[in-house]
């Protein structure tokens, strides 16, 4: 299956749509697509004991991990700025667990600009047990 940055836009848009943001109003969705060509979605989830909110981009990876995928090839990430908005150190990290040449689409005012985790997250941190 093969999907247009555009279209992957969209679905991380449709995602932030559910984001749970009471706290900061910062809305945020993701979409990731698998090697497979299956598309995972997640949006950010908030709680009022701050540590527990969990990331858009990571809710997709692990929605992904709990099916079974396990290699990626791009994500979209949009947010209710409307701006780029680059993933945080965390959600960095867990990507480069499982692609560290994942492609990144980002949306701004429409416009669509790509990079790639190994540009953003030049030295991730990556341990196997052989």
């Amino acid at each position: 299956m093969s999907i247009s940055d555009k279209e992957l836009i969209k679905l991380a848009q449709k995602a932030m749509g559910n984001a749970y943001a009471p706290y900061s109003g910062f809305r945020v969705g993701a979409a990731i697509l698998a090697k497979s060509g299956k598309v995972y979605t997640g949006c950010n989830v908030e709680n009022s004991s701050y540590g527990l909110t969990v990331c858009a981009e990571r809710v997709a990876v692990f929605k992904a991990v709990s099916e079974g995928e396990k290699e990626f090839v791009k994500i979209a990430i949009v947010s209710s700025a409307r701006k780029k908005t680059f993933p945080c150190g965390a959600c960095r990290q867990v990507l480069y667990e499982f692609a560290d040449e994942l492609e990144i689409i980002l949306e701004e005012n429409g416009e669509i600009y790509k990079t790639t985790l190994k540009e953003i997250f030049p030295e991730g941190f990556k341990f196997r047990k052989k």
